[in-house]
Order: structure tokens, then sequence, then C-alpha cells
């Protein structure tokens, strides 16, 4: 301001340019609890030593559920296949056949009690000749499997048989064969001993001298 005489004579204030706002801790302490409660806030920028939030953990995916399905055995006898059953190794559920066979003739008790009976190693066996009875048994009630080792045994003894024959027949062909090379051979040296004999025979002659020649060598000597 400046003073002439006694007029006061203000002069226009400067044109001032506002500066940025710039936020100080030691400032925002200083404020009053008014203007600390009026001046607005600014978030603290994150520093880089600082773990990244983590996310929550994702909750574990049930194990699939495994639908058991009951042994062939279990399902035509209508009871619950347990876990260690002796029959579901043996007779699947996708082969009803082969227990309905075995359980016709045999018996379910008894077919249990066998396997209860042997090894772990032998069930297998003891199941496939079980049913392979139970088939024969179905086809013929009165002899079974007999029947069918009868008949086997019958072409067995047949095609032996068979056998000697073809096997005594490649043998005379054989004799055959050798006696017709010999008479071959015979009549091959015969006609060679004919075509022999037929040849006239030359004889050398020339080393004998006759009677004149003989004569007339001598003659000098005696004369």
């Amino acid at each position: 301001m400046e003073y002439k005489g006694q007029t006061a004579i203000a002069s226009p204030p400067a044109n001032t340019v506002p500066t940025a706002y710039s936020y100080s801790p030691s400032k925002a302490a200083s404020l009053s609890p008014h203007a600390a409660q009026c001046s607005p806030s600014f978030p603290s920028p994150p520093s880089k030593s600082s773990p990244p939030p983590s996310l929550p953990p994702s909750p574990p995916t049930p194990p699939p559920q495994v639908v058991l399905s009951p042994c062939a055995a279990c399902k035509i006898l209508r009871r619950r296949c347990v876990e260690k059953c002796v029959l579901a190794p043996y007779f699947p559920p996708t082969d009803p056949l082969k227990f309905t066979i075995a359980h016709r003739v045999f018996g379910a008790s008894n077919i249990i009690k066998l396997l209860q009976d042997l090894p772990e190693t032998q069930r297998a066996d003891a199941v496939s000749s079980m049913v392979y009875e139970a088939n024969a048994r179905i086809r013929d009630p009165v002899y079974g499997s007999a029947g069918a080792i009868c008949h086997l045994q019958k072409q067995l003894s047949e095609l032996q048989a068979q056998l000697a024959r073809a096997q005594a027949e490649i043998v005379n062909m054989q004799c055959q064969q050798a006696n017709l090379l010999a008479v071959l051979c015979m009549e091959v040296s015969q006609t060679q001993e004919c075509s022999l004999q037929q040849q006239p025979s030359y004889t050398d002659t020339s080393c004998f001298l006759d009677d004149n020649s003989l004569g007339s060598t001598w003659e000098p000597l005696w004369t």
C-alpha cells in the first residue's frame, strides 16, 4: 500500500498462480482437529516390498462317485454283494448266463463251498471246469461231459488208424520205388553187355610172319 498524503491507495493484488497441492504428514499433523477433519485425506501409495494379497484357497473337488454294480451271482440270487465276494471275480455282471448255467446244475452253495476250499490260484480253472461240465450236462443229461470225452476219444482213435494206414502206404510206395529203380538198373546193365557182345573182335596179326617171308629172310644165311 502507498500513502500519499492522507489518502491511501491500495495497489491491485498481483496475479498469483495457485500451486499444486502437496500432501505432507507433518503438515497434516500440525493442523487443528477441525482442519484435519475438513481437509481431504489421500491414501498412501502401497509400498513395493509388501506382498500381494493372497486369494482364498479354492475348496477341494470331491472325488468322483464310483457306482459298484453287484456281480452276476449276487444279482441272480438277489442278495447284497459285499466287498470281498467270493463269486465276484469269476462271475462278472456282464455275463449273467455263465452263473445261470453253473447254478442250474451245481447250485450256488456248492459253488461257494468249492471255491472257499481251493486256493485263489486254482479258482479260475475250477469255475471254467464247472461251467463246461454244466453245459455238457445240459446238452446230454445222461452222460454229461463223459459222453463228450468218449466221442472225442473215438475220433482220436479213428484219426490214429487213418494215420497208420497213410504211413503204411507211404512205406509201400517207397519200396515199390526202390524195386523199380533196381529193375531199371539191371535192364541198363544187360543192354550194355549185349551191345559189347555183338561188336566184332579184331586181332592184330602183324606180329606173325608167314612162311614165305620167313624163308626169304633166312636164305642168305644158308648160302
